[in-house]
């Protein structure tokens, strides 16, 4: 295993090679919706995309959870097969509502599968984001 430093240096190492290899501006927190985001998570496992939503207020966080709920059918044939959990709990133990779709059997540590990640997370995000500038009057709507 890796100490703190050495897996922080891999986690480093690896968005900066991300970076590198494909230099495009994401749209991630730029949603222009409060506490909307998308994002890109690496671990010693797997490798996610994921529709973030955070509000803390309960009625917004659910309204868009419905409104991407209701754009499942959409969302699978341009994404894949996403998973969602309208009360999925982080680490730190706050509640938001994600849509995600997950890469197995890669790892952040392991610089061989670096590539695989790349190409899944480019893959995902483009498709994640076409979905949203598509409908995204529709989804602001709340």
């Amino acid at each position: 295993m890796f100490s703190k430093q050495e897996a922080q240096q891999y986690r480093q190492e690896f968005w900066i090679a991300f970076g590198k290899s494909f230099p495009r501006k994401w749209i991630l927190y730029n949603t222009k919706i409060k506490d909307f985001s998308f994002k890109f998570n690496a671990d010693q496992k797997k490798a996610e995309v994921s529709l973030d939503i955070e509000m803390s207020d309960e009625l917004f966080r659910n309204a868009y959870f419905e409104k991407m709920w209701s754009l499942e059918s959409i969302l699978e044939e341009e994404v894949g097969a996403v998973q969602k959990d309208e009360f999925y709990i982080l680490e730190n133990g706050k509640v938001i509502s994600r849509f995600w779709i997950t890469k197995e059997n890669v790892s952040i540590y392991n610089k061989n599968t670096w590539q695989e990640i790349f190409e899944f997370f480019v893959e995902k995000m483009d498709a994640f984001e076409r979905v949203f500038y598509e409908y995204e009057d529709f989804i602001k709507d709340v």
